[in-house]
């Protein structure tokens, strides 16, 4: 596959994810044209139900008027013409007569003759009109005789029925002339307006459709009109979050968005001011302590050189010191070497905060390192060390002595003798000891730490118990060897064992490489504080 081809790839995914994301169920966008949608086919189907319900009866009322009308006047007019006890051909001629009016109706006659018998008279239009397809219940009601009152002056009316057969709507009347004789019914076909009726419902229907369409086009323009302000606000807090201090909206129009893209201009650039103004402080106070632990460098070496001849002194039997003086004398020798630590863990802190601390990574095997700085500190005697030699990781050297000379000095100072000092190797995610991690514990056998110290004993300057600030460590060891397994890739962590004593745990990549470290792999510069915590 070409890179062009990759690109395109690449972009559609992108363009895809985007519009699902714009889409997405919990989306505003979607929410806001669903309900314009479900708002807009409520109002269409509402309407168009109202205005298909109206015209339905109208037509229906408007041709059953016209139709019983001219019925109820042909029963007048050609059916009261004839003879009480009219023939058959009679009948049927008055039938076809009534069947050619102007609405085009079917027509039955009923009547009996002079010999007393039953005969029908029919127009003979639509598979001949018969007595059996009028309902009974309409037979039953033309046929009753009602009592004439005052309110109710004839005894037989005109009755009408709808009916269905083989999906065709009809329209069936009937009626008796009044003094007996004979009587109609009528038969009417509805399909042309049925027809008319499924057209305008069809029309109702489309014009549902369109208005949904269109509100939920309207919708999604409404949305994106009211909501890509938001989503501008949203893209320009996550660059802000990222540290884009410099983020602002363009602001245009007086409405509630504009003021809230002027709120968060306004918020950003106290934001960034207010950042700038601890940027420049924190600068400030790093320089100042890089400036001072300078400053205190060089006449802290010449008074090293003059207390090590002190010391010297000291332990030359006979020498020249008076003896009432010599305990003031280690007390300047004490006071001195814990300046100069104190000096060289500042100066080591602001090249971690200036981020100017470098790595010099060599393969070295963990048990030799491990043993070099115990012996260099004069602790065989009471460190236990349980390490298989063999174990190789690409590290420091130096600044894992570092880590080491205060986990194990904090554990002798703050704990209890022996301490032990394990090494066990961690394989990596796909089994492979070399991209794996090194452990190394250390475990004192003294009364631990108090939970309440547990969260800060990391901190710079903390000191355990209040009542006793001044102790002979500088409160700095531990923070350094943190930040010393931090430049590595790698974690401190402090516990409680459940056998007594407290544990540190350091957890080191094998190997350090280039893109892990970046820019910290390069000269070593300055020596960094060797000693305890």
């Amino acid at each position: 596959m070409t890179q062009e081809h990759q690109g395109g790839g690449r972009g559609w995914s992108a363009a895809r994810k985007g519009v699902s994301s714009r889409l997405r169920f919990t989306s505003l966008r979607l929410r806001l044209v669903v309900v314009f949608g479900l708002v807009a086919l409520t109002a269409a189907v509402s309407a168009s139900g109202i205005a298909y319900w109206l015209n339905r009866e109208s037509v229906l009322t408007r041709t059953q008027d016209a139709v019983l009308r001219a019925f109820e006047q042909e029963m007048q007019n050609r059916a009261g013409a004839l003879p009480e006890h009219p023939r058959q051909d009679e009948l049927q001629r008055t039938a076809g007569q009534m069947a050619n009016s102007s609405q085009r109706f079917t027509v039955l006659l009923v009547a009996e003759n002079p010999e007393g018998q039953t005969v029908y008279g029919s127009s003979g239009g639509l598979n001949g009109f018969s007595l059996g397809d009028v309902p009974e219940s309409l037979r039953e009601a033309v046929a009753e005789r009602q009592k004439v009152t005052s309110n109710n002056k004839y005894p037989h009316h005109l009755y009408w029925q709808r009916i269905v057969e083989d999906d065709t709507p009809y329209l069936v009347a009937g009626t008796e002339l009044i003094g007996g004789g004979t009587t109609g019914y009528m038969l009417k076909s509805l399909e042309p307006e049925a027809k008319d009726l499924n057209s305008l419902a069809w029309s109702l229907g489309i014009a549902t459709g369109l208005a949904l369409i269109g509100s939920a086009l309207l919708a999604h323009a409404a949305a994106t009109t009211v909501l890509k302000p938001v989503q501008r606000l949203g893209t320009a807090a996550r660059r802000l979050g990222e540290g884009k201090l410099d983020t602002r909206l363009r602001v245009s129009g007086t409405d509630e968005l504009a003021d809230l893209s002027r709120t968060f201009n306004k918020a950003a650039e106290a934001l960034e001011k207010r950042v700038a103004d601890m940027a420049a402080r924190d600068e400030a106070s790093r320089r100042f302590v890089a400036d001072m632990s300078h400053e205190l460098r060089t006449p802290l070496t010449a008074i090293t050189a003059v207390t090590e001849v002190l010391e010297e002194e000291l332990e030359f039997e006979g020498g020249g010191i008076d003896p009432m003086i010599q305990p003031a004398v280690r007390l300047v020798v004490s006071e001195t070497r814990r300046l100069n630590d104190l000096v060289e863990n500042l100066m080591e802190v602001t090249r971690f905060d200036a981020g100017t601390a470098r790595l010099v990574l060599d393969d070295v095997d963990v048990a030799d390192q491990i043993t070099a700085c115990i012996d260099a500190r004069a602790w065989l005697d009471a460190v236990e060390l349980d390490a298989a030699r063999g174990i190789h990781a690409r590290i420091d050297p130096r600044r894992l002595d570092v880590i080491l000379a205060n986990l194990i000095g904090n554990a002798l100072k703050h704990g209890g003798s022996p301490v032990r000092v394990s090494v066990r190797e961690e394989p990596g995610e796909d089994g492979d000891a070399s991209g794996g991690s090194v452990v190394i514990r250390v475990r004192d056998h003294g009364p631990g730490i108090p939970k309440e110290v547990l969260p800060h004993v990391f901190d710079r300057f903390y000191k355990a118990s209040a009542s006793r600030p001044r102790s002979e460590g500088s409160g700095l060891g531990l923070s350094i060897a943190l930040e010393n397994a931090h430049i590595h890739g790698g974690e401190i962590t402090a516990a409680n064992s459940p056998e007594g004593g407290a544990v540190f745990t350091l957890r080191l990549p094998r190997d350090v490489s280039a893109a892990e470290s970046g820019d910290k792999t390069g000269d070593a510069g300055d020596e960094g504080a060797e000693g305890g915590a």
